[in-house]
């Protein structure tokens, strides 16, 4: 392994429990929409017992098909909105506050998420990630299709940082489609297995196995030379 000089971090369920996010934007949209949908508590807990259910991915649909609403597009689409756009109450896993502290006095550090601009813009301002890393890329913010597992984004970042891809790690949790650029273009990877991780069981794809797997961002040191 060649000499490391640029550690990468993901963001969701890599630096903060996504679910975390998550709770906050229902408890926000809850609020939000009092008139519609009644008491907050009420529309919270129901929103979070879908979280848990195959209906995760349409929670709001179902949420009014669970109150006998009708399916109201513009309704859905405004409390979206909400989701995305609320300054969310989060907080970094206290390893990963530690990891970004320790690391940057030997490192070049970055970020690279994806998922919509406003909403993970959000994210970062309220975990204070531009102040503990040297360059943060949305892949939003690059253009239609530049998302995960597209290379751009790591060509990106180790353009900025002026570091080689060789001497470039990634630190992810999704195996699904965070390591297969970084795989082809040479970086070390480092899979995060979290317990409560949204994507810990998801299976890599050909190309897409990380190098390494670690259970807290303590192990990083150990893994490189």
């Amino acid at each position: 392994m060649a000499e490391i000089k640029a550690i990468v971090f993901d963001l969701d369920d890599t630096l903060y429990p996504e679910c975390a996010f998550v709770l906050s934007a229902y408890a926000a949209v809850a609020e939000a929409f009092r008139d519609r949908l009644g008491d907050p508590q009420q529309t919270k807990a129901d929103l979070t017992a879908i979280f848990d259910s195959p209906d995760r991915r349409r929670a709001f649909d179902a949420l009014l098909a669970k109150r006998g609403m009708p399916a109201d597009r513009d309704l859905i689409a405004a409390m979206i909105d909400t989701y995305r756009s609320h300054t969310p109450t989060i907080s970094l896993h206290r390893d990963a506050d530690a990891a970004l502290s320790r690391l940057r006095n030997s490192y070049r550090l970055g970020l690279i998420t994806d998922g919509p601009a406003v909403m993970q813009n959000a994210k970062v301002e309220a975990l204070g990630i531009r102040s503990l890393v040297d360059h943060v890329i949305l892949t939003d913010e690059l253009g239609e299709g530049f998302g995960k597992p597209h290379p751009r984004a790591f060509e990106v970042m180790a353009e900025v940082l002026t570091v080689p891809h060789a001497q470039c790690a990634y630190v992810a949790d999704n195996a699904k489609k965070d390591f297969i650029a970084p795989n082809a273009l040479g970086w070390t990877t480092i899979q995060i297995l979290r317990p409560d991780g949204i994507y810990s069981d998801a299976v890599p794809p050909a190309g897409g196995s990380p190098h390494h797997a670690i259970d807290t961002l303590d192990g990083i040191d150990a893994i490189l030379p």
